[in-house]
């Protein structure tokens, strides 16, 4: 059989011949490179790169120096390194590491005109958003200058949408916003051909409008096409096209066609099964973290009859949670439950995803997260405290103004029945959390607001496991009152409102009993009774005013005995007799008189 190995000499022959085409291609390489124009710059600034980039073992004295270096070399040329992916890399680091806002600004400058071509480019692009991120308003403003009258190629780039939405998002000024946002209006209102028009930092499209009404057709046509373009090819992340959505949508009239028809590319497909993705729902949960976005989708949960919400609430399952601690998409989840009469739909979709079922382990971790963050409370608590100043900041109530007054022609069920349907159905969630950690929710503020929220909320839901909590924050009382800061603060303003067995309607000026009673007046006074006048001359002084008013406490007059006995105590708490303002000014310099206790005051009244 004839053999098939090769002869030894052949085999070295062929590995030396591989070798020499091998060397003779890295010389071939080598001489191209050094034949480039600015070859032995670009070893040198490689080289420096090496040694800038890494983030240890380089003193801020060596960084310095490296930088320095660098832009020594790159000074008068920087337009012939930033177009190359290589090199372009020496420059950003440079420009991250500087703490030279003249070094930064050296580099804008020159650049100047190559912006828009930067912003296209798949290296070059990164380039602009260190410039942005680490530059002043004078580098930011030769950036954005350079923008204007390009917004709609921009938006269209596969590379630069990017960087123009992060300028439009993170660092322009509101009226660079509406100089960029302007030109979704159509051609005319491009920066370069603006006309007669010297109102360029206004993009309200009402105002357009209502200063040249006969431009409404072709606007509107434009900005539809402009949205409808970005939509189909699913690039729905840009806070640009979801201002220009809502810039849109406040300018249709209600319940027209033009209304109907845009919110119709909001709504997914209802004929499509469990399990089916519509082609929108990634516009419909993008529009969700922004927030224009948020304001539009809560405005269309406001406008949509009870299929629409439905069918709007369907896309946020599996995302509640993460909308719940948003600044932006928890407006949408509050506008969810103002506006769907359907309480059992938003009980389920909503707090079906934020609140495990009684007995689950996660249960008392979960509700502790919710409350004690500034936004998942608002959802958490809104059935329970909707029109509280102490739990939605100007801003969202603002946000729910808004929404409220489409309620009224939009939805039919009464508010109050809403926030209690709603109330109810998660009562016994927060019960089993309150009844099971009281003393660990009483540690802080916000926990002692939601104590207080969930006790006066349902009171015939669970009385049996409600009774136990109640008796749990009685004995917590000491402790609470004692808490300092923040704690005592609270903590005084809950056991007030639980002695008081409701809570305090400002518009009538007096408490509202809850039905059937709570009963807390008496567990806090058999718990206090033996300290009844450290806590009416102390920091609990109110919270035994609300015992000495409350309508169903069984022992007012054996507090009212004991009171009495400490009068002298109380005139002592209360201070001096108040008396004409001119004598009570004190001379400068003097440290000024103490007022007393002012629940001291109003129990000798009482007396």
């Amino acid at each position: 059989m004839p053999s098939t190995e090769m002869p030894l000499a052949l085999t070295q022959s062929s590995a030396n011949s591989s070798r020499e085409a091998h060397a003779k291609q890295k010389a071939l390489a080598k001489e191209r490179k050094a034949a480039r124009p600015n070859a032995e710059i670009m070893e040198q600034l490689k080289e420096l790169w090496e040694k800038l980039r890494l983030k240890a073992n380089v003193s801020a004295e060596e960084r310095k120096d490296l930088i320095d270096r660098t832009f020594e070399l790159v000074t008068g040329r920087i337009k012939e390194f930033v177009f190359k992916h290589d090199t372009v890399r020496v420059i950003q680091s440079a420009l991250k590491y500087t703490h030279s806002m003249d070094q930064r600004r050296i580099i804008a400058q020159e650049l100047q005109g190559e912006f828009k071509g930067l912003a296209e480019g798949k290296y070059a692009k990164f380039l602009i958003a260190k410039l942005l991120e680490k530059g002043d308003a004078e580098i930011r403003g030769l950036i954005i200058q350079e923008f204007y009258g390009n917004v709609r190629r921009l938006i269209n780039h596969p590379e630069a949408s990017w960087i123009l939405d992060d300028t439009y998002r993170q660092v322009a000024t509101p009226a660079q916003k509406a100089r960029l946002l302007r030109e979704w209006y159509g051609p005319e209102f491009s920066i370069k051909g603006l006309g007669d028009d010297k109102d360029v930092d206004n993009s309200d499209l009402n105002a357009i409008l209502e200063k040249s009404p006969e431009k409404r057709k072709p606007i509107m046509d434009y900005l539809e096409q402009q949205i409808n373009q970005l939509i189909q090819k699913k690039q729905t992340g840009f806070t640009m096209l979801h201002d220009a959505m809502l810039q849109y949508f406040l300018t249709c009239k209600p319940n027209t066609t033009e209304a109907s028809d845009f919110l119709d590319h909001l709504k997914p497909d209802p004929t499509l099964k469990e399990g089916e993705e519509a082609d929108n729902i990634d516009l419909l949960k993008n529009l969700a973290f922004t927030k224009p976005g948020s304001r539009l989708v809560s405005l269309a949960f406001a406008y949509g009859a009870a299929k629409d919400r439905k069918i709007l609430l369907r896309p946020y399952k599996d995302t509640i949670e993460t909308m719940a601690y948003d600044a932006n998409a928890h407006n949408v989840l509050l506008a969810a439950l103002a506006v769907t009469d359907d309480t059992k739909l938003t009980s389920k979709s909503i707090f079906g995803e934020l609140l495990p079922a009684v007995g689950s382990d996660q249960l008392a971790e979960k509700i502790q997260n919710l409350s004690n963050d500034a936004r998942a409370r608002c959802v958490l608590l809104y059935p329970f405290a909707s029109d509280a100043k102490w739990l939605l900041d100007e801003e969202t109530r603002g946000r729910l103004a808004e929404v409220y007054k489409v309620r009224e022609i939009t939805s039919k069920k009464d508010a109050n029945i809403r926030n209690q349907e709603l109330a109810k159905s998660i009562e016994p969630q927060l019960l089993a959390a309150v009844s099971e950690n009281a003393e660990y929710l009483a540690q802080s503020y916000q926990g002692l607001q939601l104590i207080g929220e969930v006790l006066v909320g349902a009171p015939e839901v669970e009385p049996q496991v409600r009774q136990e909590a109640l008796k749990k924050v009685a004995g917590l009382s000491q402790q609470i009152i004692d808490g300092g800061g923040f704690i005592t603060s609270h903590g005084k303003n809950m056991l007030k409102t639980l002695v008081q067995g409701g809570k305090f309607d400002p518009k009538t000026k007096k408490v509202v009993p809850v039905d059937p009673p709570l009963g807390f007046a008496d567990l806090f006074w058999s718990r206090i009774k033996g300290e009844l006048m450290t806590w009416a001359t102390g920091e609990g002084a109110f919270v035994i005013v609300g015992l000495v008013e409350s309508e169903n406490f069984g022992h007012k007059d054996e507090v009212m005995q004991s009171l009495k006995k400490g009068r002298k105590q109380l005139q002592e708490a209360a201070g001096p007799a108040r008396t004409d303002t001119k004598t009570q000014k004190s001379k400068k310099g003097a440290a000024p008189q103490s007022r007393g206790n002012a629940g001291a005051r109003i129990l000798l009244e009482k007396l």
